[in-house]
């Protein structure tokens, strides 16, 4: 954020007493091609290993294909009891072959809901060729659609190719921008999300369980997905919550089922063990109340408008800092939705946050003799 003129105002710190908090050790040593280890609420990098080196993500990626389908469902005002046609190439889809699949019938319909478990719980390759199908006209033309979600939620280092993740030269991601979609799909999709946590489907008759065995390992384990193909190897994206702190772990390329899992439990293990979350500021709270120029009051609060949360060591929190940059002089007329500084908080000489900041109120231009007042006074200030 820059401005014009700016004035920097320290305004807290909290210096910690008595012994220094113990560093932190290295992550555990994992099996796999590359990882990720962020902490969901400040998006803080705790653990990783080329995290931005290209991977094929197998069928991680219908963690895209829900996010698509879900906000298509709500702009479009679609229900989950909506009744989706299924094709040909749908029934086809991994039925001659070991491919994940929901056993859906050639001809008939399926409830949108029913083929969203599909894809969620039993990563049924059908399913998502199904739901491909009925929102972008054909498979391809979903990847399309796909590939416009990921340039608007940032994953500068994934293309889609197909709905279900399928090798391809042209389908590939990162850990980061496996992370960064998971993180988008709770923030946005809270509810629909829980289906995630659910650990077997049942459908036609058909039982099948959840993938992602850390569902039954780990009570603070709530999902995310996972992934394999001869050339991905196994992957698994995972999400915990314990005590209102949310990790999101990110496997990549390992040679086993056993071995995702246990590469990302020992991430969350390492993260809940060792880091901590920790609310500097919260949404609305008075950060300063500067003097205002032209307006029809003196002074304005300022604040953000978000909770601002960082991810430190456990025992550290002390030791955080903060500091305000503000716009100099601050004239009216102020908008709510529109910045007029930055808060910044430090761990030490790292900022670890930057937060902008914002009148808590609307503050309108103050009368002619008002104005004037004030600009004989600005020359003095």
């Amino acid at each position: 954020m820059k401005f014009r003129v700016i004035v920097s105002i320290v305004l807290a710190s909290f210096a910690a007493m008595g012994h220094a908090a113990a560093p932190v050790p290295k992550p555990p040593a994992i099996e796999a091609r590359s990882y990720l280890l962020i902490d969901y609420a400040s998006g803080r990098t705790l653990a990783e290993l080329n995290a931005d080196e290209r991977v094929e993500p197998a069928s991680i990626t219908k963690i895209m294909t829900v996010y698509a389908a879900l906000d298509l469902m709500r702009e479009k005002r679609i229900g989950m009891d909506t009744e989706v046609p299924i094709s040909e190439k749908a029934w086809r889809q991994g039925k001659d072959s070991t491919e994940s699949r929901m056993f859906l019938e050639v001809g008939k319909t399926a409830r949108l809901e029913d083929l969203m478990r599909g894809i969620i719980v039993q990563s049924g390759n059908d399913a998502a060729v199904a739901v491909a199908e009925y929102f972008g006209g054909t498979e391809q033309g979903f990847a399309e659609i796909m590939n416009h979600y990921a340039q608007q939620l940032g994953l500068r280092n994934t293309h889609y190719a197909d709905a279900s993740g399928l090798p391809d030269p042209q389908h590939y991601t990162t850990a980061r921008d496996i992370a960064t979609l998971s993180a988008a799909l709770i923030r946005d999709f809270p509810e629909p999300y829980r289906m995630f946590a659910e650990k077997e489907f049942t459908y036609h008759g058909i039982k099948q369980q959840n993938r992602n065995g850390l569902l039954w390992r780990d009570a603070s384990i709530d999902g995310i997905k996972t992934g394999h193909t001869e050339s991905a190897g196994y992957c698994l994206a995972a999400s915990a919550k314990r005590d209102g702190m949310r990790l999101i772990s990110v496997v990549m390329r390992t040679s086993s089922t056993k071995a995702r899992e246990a590469a990302n439990a020992a991430l969350i293990s390492y993260g809940f063990t060792f880091f901590e979350s920790v609310t500097v500021k919260k949404r609305g709270e008075t950060v300063l109340k500067p003097r205002l120029y032209k307006g029809e009051e003196n002074e304005v609060s300022v604040g953000p408008n978000a909770d601002v949360l960082v991810t430190v060591p456990r025992g550290q929190a002390a030791t955080l800092t903060t500091s305000a940059t503000l716009q100099r002089p601050l004239l009216a007329p102020l908008k709510r939705n529109v910045a007029v500084g930055e808060l910044q908080v430090k761990l030490g000489e790292q900022v670890v946050s930057r937060a902008p900041l914002y009148p808590q109120t609307d503050v309108p231009e103050a009368g002619l003799f008002g104005r004037l007042y004030d600009s004989v006074l600005l020359w003095f200030d």
